[in-house]
């Protein structure tokens, strides 16, 4: 993903809300499953790890975008924006 690419992404993300919501019981099985959904259909997700959930958000990311089949495309608090492969092209 270049530069421009991304930036245009983070902007897009901006305007997003979280929809998916990762709690103290972690990277579920479920979680995946609709992380990998709502990339499939919107392309563009944001997803909001709580603080109570006391996990590094970098390994979050990592692990969600691998077991769903996305990009990481910025981690910004305790938030995650991903996007789909082809998306990141």
């Amino acid at each position: 993903m270049n530069k421009t690419k991304k930036k245009e992404l983070i902007g897009k993300g901006a305007e997003l809300e979280p929809t998916v919501h990762i709690g103290k019981e972690g990277i579920t099985d479920g979680v995946v499953e609709e992380v990998r959904a709502q990339v499939k259909r919107a392309r563009l997700v944001k997803v909001r790890l709580l603080p109570n959930a006391a996990l590094p958000i970098e390994e979050v990311a990592a692990e969600l975008a691998e077991r769903s089949g996305s990009v990481v495309v910025d981690v910004r608090g305790f938030t995650v924006l991903l996007c789909d492969t082809r998306s990141a092209r």
